[in-house]
C-alpha cells in the first residue's frame, strides 16, 4: 500500500469520530429541548380543551409558567388566530390561505403544512378571556430587557385590573429600574387593589395613586368606586374617591383652560403672520389692500412648488423645503406687491373706496390666475420630519408644527421691529407714517418708501403662507380665511404699530378659543367682531395709537 493511500485511509478514520462529535452533542441538543418543550406544548395544546373556563384555565398556566415564548402563542389566542386540529395534531397558528389553512407552530413559528377549513376549529375568545390573555402576556412581557416592552405590559396589566396578577406586578415593581415604568406599575398595583378585597387602608391609598394619575380614565375609576353601593365599598373609601373625583374635575378644568391658551396663541401666531404686513401697508400708506390675502396664498402655493422640485430632483432634501420654500416666498410675494403697487394704487392714494374696490378685483384676479394654472383642488405640502408629532406637557398636548409656528411668528416680528428701528429704511417708514408732507419735504422719496413698503407687507404674507402651508389646505381661497381676521387685529391693535398687531392677534387668538367650546366657531367670531366694533366706539385708534397721523390728515 502506498504512503498517500495509508495516509489518507488515518484520516478517515480521525474523521469520523471528529464528525460524531459535534452531531451527536446535536442530537442530544435537540432530544433536551424536545423534552423541555414538552411540558409548554402540553399547555398549549390544553388551550382547546374546556370551553372558556378551560382555555382560561390553560392560559393562567402559561402565564404561571415564565416562558416568554408562550407570549407570541397568547398575542395568537387574542387575535383569534388559534386553531385545534381535528385529527389530534394539536393547536396551531393559522391564517387563510387557499381552501383552507395555512398553519404553523406557535411556538417557534415553523410552517406546519396547510388543512382544509373542516380539519380544525378555531379556539374561540370572549371578552373576559381577552382580559386574561392581555394580564397574562403583561406578566411575562415584565421581564423583558426592553424597557418599551415592560412598559407595554405595564399597561396590560393596569386595563386588565385582575386581582390575580397583584404578585405579579409587587415583584416587578420592586425590581422595576425605570421611573417610567415604575409609574404606571404603581398605578396598575392600585387599580388591582380597588378591584380586590384588600382592607379600606390599602384601598384608600390606592385612590391616593389613581387621583395621582390626574387623566379623565382615573376619575371615571373613582367615580364608579365614589357611586358604588353602599354595602359594596366602605365609607371611607367611597369619600377618599368622590374627593379624589372633586380634585381630578378641578386638575382637568386648569388643563382645559391651559389648552385652550395654548390654542388661543397658536391661532394667534397664525394672526399675527398674517396680519403683520397688512398694518405695514395700511399703516404707512392709508391703503385697504383687499388683495393682501393672496399674497399668503401665492407664499403656500411657492412652498408647494419648492416641495414638488425637491420631490421629483431631490427627495434627501426634502427636510430643508421649508427653509428653501422662505426666502423665494418672500420674494415672489414681494414681487407681486411692487407690481400691484406701482400699477394700479399709487394712482388711488387719497381714495380709499377705489382702493379697495380696485385690490378686491386683483385679489379674483389672482384667484384665478391660479385656479387655472393649479387647479381649484388642494395641493399637498408635506411637513418635514421635525415638524411631525406632538409632545405631551403634563395634561397638556403641543404639536410641534404649532409650536415652530408660534416661534416663527415671533421670530419675524422681531426680525420686523429691527428693521423699522435699526435701519435707514425702516427710519424713512416711520417718519412717511407719522407724517407724510413733512417727510417728503424732508426729502424721503415717498413714492419709493411707499412701493418698498408694501414689497416688505406683501413679502412678509408671503412666508405667512409658507407657515400656514403645514397646517392649512393650500387652495386658491387660502388667503381669503385670514384677511377679515386680519383687518380685525389690525384695527384692534391700533393701526400701523407693530406692537399692537402682537397684542391684537394673541388676544383674539385666545379669546376665539375660549368662545368657541360655548357658542361655536361662527358665532365666536360674531361675538369677536362685535366686541371691536363696541371697543373702537370707545377707542377709536385701537389699543396702541400712533402719535402724530392727525398731522397727515
Amino acid at each position: 500500500m502506498s504512503l498517500p493511500t495509508v495516509f489518507a485511509s488515518a484520516l478517515r478514520r480521525l474523521a469520523l469520530p471528529v464528525l460524531l462529535v459535534p452531531l451527536l452533542a446535536f442530537a442530544l441538543q435537540g432530544a433536551a429541548t424536545a423534552q423541555d418543550d414538552a411540558p409548554l406544548r402540553a399547555l398549549v395544546d390544553s388551550l382547546a380543551e374546556g370551553g372558556f373556563d378551560g382555555t382560561e384555565r390553560a392560559v393562567e398556566a402559561l402565564a404561571a409558567t415564565g416562558d416568554p415564548r408562550a407570549v407570541p402563542v397568547l398575542e395568537a389566542l387574542a387575535e383569534g388566530d388559534l386553531y385545534d386540529r381535528k385529527d389530534g395534531g394539536g393547536v396551531f397558528a393559522g391564517r387563510r390561505g387557499g381552501a383552507g389553512y395555512i398553519l404553523s407552530d406557535p411556538l417557534t413559528g415553523e410552517a406546519a403544512g396547510e388543512v382544509g377549513r373542516g380539519g380544525v376549529d378555531k379556539i374561540r375568545v370572549n371578552n373576559n378571556l381577552r382580559r386574561a390573555v392581555r394580564a397574562a402576556i403583561g406578566g411575562l412581557t415584565l421581564r423583558s430587557p426592553d424597557p418599551q416592552q415592560r412598559l407595554a405590559a405595564a399597561r396590560a396589566i393596569f386595563d386588565a385590573a385582575d386581582p390575580e396578577n397583584l404578585e405579579i406586578v409587587e415583584a416587578a415593581l420592586a425590581e422595576e429600574s425605570d421611573p417610567a415604568v415604575a409609574a404606571v406599575l404603581a398605578e396598575a398595583r392600585a387599580r388591582t387593589i380597588l378591584e380586590s378585597d384588600a382592607p379600606p387602608a390599602e384601598k384608600i391609598e390606592a385612590v391616593e395613586t389613581i387621583r395621582a394619575r390626574g387623566d379623565r380614565e382615573a376619575m371615571a375609576m373613582l367615580a364608579a368606586l365614589a357611586g358604588a353601593a353602599d354595602d359594596a365599598v366602605d365609607p371611607e373609601v367611597r369619600a377618599a374617591a368622590a374627593a379624589g373625583v372633586s380634585a381630578i374635575e378641578q386638575r382637568l378644568a386648569l388643563w382645559e383652560a391651559l389648552q385652550n391658551v395654548w390654542y388661543g396663541l397658536s391661532l394667534g401666531s397664525v394672526l399675527l403672520l398674517a396680519a403683520i404686513g397688512l398694518a405695514i401697508t395700511f399703516g404707512v400708506m392709508g391703503v385697504i389692500n383687499m388683495a393682501h390675502g393672496e399674497m399668503v396664498m401665492l407664499g403656500a402655493y411657492t412652498t408647494f412648488l419648492v416641495q414638488e422640485t425637491i420631490r421629483t430632483s431631490a427627495p434627501e432634501l426634502f427636510g430643508w423645503s421649508i427653509w428653501m420654500a422662505l426666502p423665494l416666498a418672500f420674494l415672489v410675494s414681494a414681487a407681486v406687491g411692487v407690481a400691484i403697487e406701482r400699477g394700479v394704487i399709487r394712482f388711488l392714494y387719497g381714495r380709499p373706496l377705489e382702493t379697495l374696490l380696485a385690490t378686491w378685483g386683483l385679489s379674483l384676479i389672482l384667484q384665478q390666475t391660479v385656479r387655472t394654472l393649479f387647479g381649484a383642488s388642494n395641493k399637498e405640502v408635506g411637513a418635514p420630519e421635525w415638524m411631525s408629532g406632538a409632545t405631551q406637557v403634563g395634561g397638556l398636548l403641543i404639536t410641534y408644527n404649532r409650536l415652530y409656528i408660534v416661534i416663527f411668528s415671533l421670530l419675524v416680528f422681531a426680525a420686523l421691529l429691527a428693521v423699522l428701528k435699526r435701519t435707514a429704511f425702516g427710519l424713512q417708514m416711520r417718519a412717511v407714517t407719522q407724517n407724510r408732507r413733512m417727510a417728503s419735504s424732508m426729502g424721503i422719496r415717498t413714492p419709493w418708501t411707499d412701493a418698498m413698503t408694501f414689497a416688505l407687507g406683501s413679502g412678509i404674507a408671503g412666508i405667512a403662507g409658507v407657515a400656514l402651508s403645514q397646517i392649512d389646505n393650500v387652495s386658491p381661497n387660502l388667503g381669503q380665511g385670514y384677511i377679515i381676521d386680519s383687518f380685525m387685529v389690525v384695527v384692534f391693535g391700533g393701526v400701523g404699530n407693530l406692537w399692537g398687531t402682537l397684542v391684537g392677534a394673541f388676544t383674539l387668538g385666545i379669546v376665539n378659543k375660549f368662545l368657541e367650546p360655548y357658542a361655536g366657531a361662527v358665532l365666536g367670531k360674531v361675538l369677536v367682531l362685535v366686541f371691536i366694533i363696541l371697543f373702537i366706539q370707545k377707542r377709536p385708534r385701537g389699543l396702541f395709537a400712533l402719535k402724530g397721523r392727525a398731522v397727515d390728515q
